[in-house]
């Protein structure tokens, strides 16, 4: 339960830096990039690091970074569904559901083995 709270207090103020940052720079459309994600990975890897240690936390580190480069992928088709293809959005992330899965385990066996 420590763990949970810490993980809201250390994401809730990473958010929090990262939207003072947003707000700096320009052009707005960068806010994605510094929603909460990343800064609740940062504090899950921070708890991971105090708890288990440097090697766990490589491991989950590489692990975000594998399913980071699945999830542009997928987005990567679901756009071209959309913008190309004229798909509905139901469809067309349905379809790419595939894609995201055949990426994340095909980079898992390619690079971790």
């Amino acid at each position: 339960m420590v763990d949970y709270a810490l993980r809201f207090l250390i994401g809730g103020l990473v958010v929090s830096l990262f939207a003072a940052i947003d707000d700096v720079l320009r052009p707005k459309s960068f806010a994605g990039l510094f929603g909460a994600a990343p800064s609740i990975a940062l504090a899950t890897l921070g708890l991971a690091f105090s708890k288990h240690g440097g090697d766990y936390v490589a491991i989950e580190g590489r692990s975000m970074i594998l399913g980071s480069i699945a999830l542009a992928a997928y987005s990567f088709v679901v756009c071209q569904l959309l913008i190309r293809a004229e798909w509905s959005a139901l469809k067309a992330t349905l379809a790419a559901l595939a894609i995201w899965l055949v990426a994340a385990i095909g980079l898992k066996q390619f690079l971790i083995g």
